[in-house]
């Protein structure tokens, strides 16, 4: 095993963010680095831009990814903010063949969702967590007692007729100009569609807007707790540097 911090790498449909994490804080180990996605945002085209920010960093720890996607087994399922070239695309061996790492891959709100549980706003709450990032679409984690359920993709539920993250993501509200308190009655009706389906004992809200927590979080209408993302944008390169692979094969 490496005394090395293990590097979290964060795949946005617009950044690209990397850093070493030191696991015992839940924090980053060094300041760092943030490169455009490229467009378009191909297999190729991403790992090579991977390849290059962790080697900036130096080393040989090992890499942990997010993916803005559906993922199992290191196979990327889903493309909505990336290309769709990456469906099918063995993702943990694309980045082990760029970087000459050991990696893993892993859905970007999943990342978020461990790194609050274990270091943020997520700690001591036992029952049903759901996360949610607010962004260009709305990602989401779902625990139960701790343990992860992934690949919820709960952004796709039907709300308003089509699919909730079409109606009330964070990107929706900057490009229909909607007021905090518009937003913040259009994120109330999501939430109270997941209190429905999953009885929640608490929300926690992420994603960069998060940072604006007091413009829309003491708006919304729901029953169950709502707490803010402790860990902001870092959450998915803690919760992708979770994941790295800790021994060697």
């Amino acid at each position: 095993m490496s005394s090395e911090s293990p590097i979290g790498v964060d795949i946005g449909g617009t950044g690209i963010k990397v850093a070493p994490v030191d696991l015992a804080k839940g924090a980053l180990a060094s300041d760092r680095v943030r490169v455009a996605t490229p467009l378009p945002a191909t297999p190729a085209a991403v790992a090579a831009v991977v390849a290059s920010s962790v080697a900036s960093i130096g080393g040989a720890a090992p890499v942990g990814l997010t993916m803005p996607s559906v993922v199992v087994a290191g196979i990327v399922k889903t493309a909505s903010n990336i290309d769709p070239t990456w469906i099918g695309t063995d993702a943990v061996a694309l980045f082990e063949q760029a970087t000459s790492r050991r990696v893993a891959v892993i859905n970007d709100a999943d990342a978020a969702g461990m790194a609050e549980m274990r270091y943020g706003a997520g700690v001591g709450h036992d029952g049903v967590v759901v996360l949610i990032t607010l962004g260009t679409g709305i990602g989401s984690a779902l625990f139960l007692d701790g343990e992860l359920v992934p690949n919820t993709e709960l952004g796709h539920l039907r709300l308003h007729h089509g699919d909730a993250e079409d109606w009330a993501a964070e990107s929706v509200r900057e490009r229909e100009d909607l007021s905090w308190s518009e937003w913040a009655d259009r994120l109330s009706r999501y939430l109270e569609e997941l209190e429905r389906l999953f009885s929640p004992g608490l929300f926690i809200v992420g994603g960069g807007v998060s940072k604006k927590s007091e413009k829309f979080v003491p708006l919304l209408k729901c029953d169950t707790p709502v707490k803010v993302a402790e860990l902001h944008n870092n959450a998915g390169i803690v919760g992708a540097a979770m994941v790295a692979p800790t021994e060697r094969p």
